[in-house]
């Protein structure tokens, strides 16, 4: 974990993640073909008039059995995929549950790639709600335009904000769409805060923010998301064993790109550009008037050109 890009956020403190700063909504949502088994003698040879399946004359003349045809295969049944529970049975599975942890980096919680791995991922959230609708076209063109590969995590609101973008992200084989929150909060079930926004307040809470965005996706992809991150990317342990059990991973971050899309390029440069083999960076994409776009642009041909390769995160998760 690279303990200076840290810092960072304690530096920035108020603005930081000021990209997924927007205040929350005080109530949450409800919410083979078998052998055939011829005989060994060829339809050529077989005498007219006789199939293959009947008695075929030996050198004496005496008919002997044509062999049996071998069983069929049973079909193999596919694994049977676990049943997602349900919000009931995930709030009796943890109402009792106290957490121990609170933060950016808690049990559960993906910061790097997998060990040995060289490539970098690049993840931008799009956090949505008053203030966070925007999109950074100049961003994503230049991903698209020096073929970078991203994991964008989109939350509801920014999605119904955003129809024709994120239809036209979604259809990009550059990009994965992964899981930004139902109204986008810290993911708590005590009701711990982050950055001044109140967070889920119970098991319960913590489900409809995962689970409301989750089926919005499903929906809309055809596919359920990989990965989740929540509004801020606090959580506490229990919590992201929820996230599990709903079958998502949580992706943190090791590099803060853009300090909550309050940097300016020159700072968001220093800061992508530091990013070591292996790292995670978060960015945003919901600020087109912050510096991320330049800072990202200016930073990563650089790396392009040293060989570092960018992938998302299914690529090596």
């Amino acid at each position: 974990m690279a303990v200076s890009r840290r810092a960072l956020l304690v530096v920035l403190a108020g603005g930081v993640l000021a990209g997924c700063r927007t205040e929350a909504a005080s109530t949450s949502l409800a919410g083979s073909a078998s052998s055939s088994g011829s005989s060994p003698l060829s339809a050529a040879a077989t005498p007219s008039g006789i199939s293959g399946a009947a008695a075929a004359p030996t050198a004496t003349g005496t008919p002997s059995a044509a062999p049996s045809p071998a069983p069929t295969p049973a079909p193999t049944a596919a694994p049977a995929k676990a049943k997602e529970p349900t919000r009931a049975e995930v709030v009796e599975r943890y109402a009792a549950e106290a957490p121990a942890d609170w933060g950016l980096e808690v049990a559960g919680v993906i910061t790097e790639l997998p060990e040995g791995e060289r490539a970098t991922a690049l993840t931008f959230d799009a956090c949505g709600g008053p203030g966070g609708n925007g999109y950074d076209a100049p961003l994503i063109d230049f991903l698209r335009a020096h073929a970078v590969p991203a994991t964008l995590f989109l939350n509801a609101r920014w999605i119904d904000a955003n129809p024709d973008e994120f239809e036209q992200l979604a259809a990009d084989p550059l990009f994965e769409i992964g899981n930004h929150g139902t109204v986008h909060r810290p993911l708590s079930v005590t009701g711990r805060a982050a950055y001044g926004i109140a967070g889920t307040r119970d098991v319960g809470e913590v489900y409809d923010e995962v689970a409301g965005n989750a089926r919005k996706l499903t929906e809309l992809l055809g596919h359920p998301p990989r990965f989740f991150r929540s509004g801020t990317a606090h959580y506490d342990d229990v919590a992201t064993r929820v996230v599990a059990d709903l079958g998502e991973r949580v992706a943190g971050f090791s590099v803060n790109g853009d300090g909550g899309a309050t940097l300016g390029a020159s700072e968001v440069r220093r800061e992508v550009g530091s990013a070591a083999p292996g790292a995670i960076v978060i960015g945003h994409l919901n600020h087109p008037g912050g510096g991320t776009a330049a800072g990202v642009a200016a930073a990563v041909p650089g790396m392009l050109a040293a060989g570092r390769r960018f992938v998302r995160l299914s690529d090596v998760l």
